[in-house]
């Protein structure tokens, strides 16, 4: 079995929602820094643009190697190495700067598409996401229990069924701008859907 080299920031982090997906294959993991840009989405996770010289914190992590796993992280960040212009991500290796190293190491890392950032995305000056996470945390966090399982239930509906709501969540849902209604039955919103995304 071969090893993946990844650095990985945000959501994937050790702490952090997603490296629940990741943890049982890695295999080492140093804290890292890689030149790019960082934008807040309106979730609240940081995306990674490719380009500028901000010094982006992270993890440089290894990965027991398997076609399903890449194959998985790439679906995730919705990579299509058969379309990569049209993807939401990009799959590129670069150079990573491990703590303590002298020189950098070539590793994988997700950009985000520049045609698909959100106008609504902000830079985040200097690039320290974690310390723009720990001065407004992401909305996955803000949102109550009863709002999080309504979120998870319409996510994994199949579209054409119906989801029960009552009217104060409803209200909280329309006001946060995470459901659209659509007459007869309700669906997630572009922000919406990627909540679901960000929830354990």
């Amino acid at each position: 079995m071969t090893t993946n080299r990844f650095f990985v920031y945000g959501s994937f982090c050790e702490g952090m929602v997603h490296f629940s997906k990741i943890q049982n294959f890695v295999e080492s993991s140093v804290f890292a820094r890689v030149k790019a840009t960082a934008y807040r989405l309106k979730v609240g996770f940081p995306a990674l643009v490719r380009g500028g010289s901000d010094l982006i914190p992270g993890q440089l992590i290894e990965l027991k190697g398997s076609d399903l796993l890449l194959n998985l992280m790439d679906e995730f960040h919705g990579y299509n190495r058969h379309d990569p212009d049209k993807s939401l991500y990009s799959r590129e290796e670069i150079d990573v700067h491990p703590e303590g190293a002298s020189e950098s190491v070539k590793a994988w890392i997700y950009f985000l598409n520049p045609l698909k950032l959100p106008v609504n995305a902000t830079v985040i000056t200097g690039g320290d996401w974690k310390r723009s996470m720990q001065e407004q945390p992401a909305l996955t966090s803000k949102l109550s229990d009863k709002q999080a399982i309504y979120i998870q239930r319409l996510g994994r509906s199949s579209g054409r069924e119906i989801v029960p709501i009552d009217l104060t969540l409803y209200r909280e849902l329309m006001n946060l701008e995470l459901i659209v209604d659509k007459g007869r039955r309700l669906a997630l919103s572009k922000l919406g859907q990627e909540v679901y995304r960000h929830l354990a």
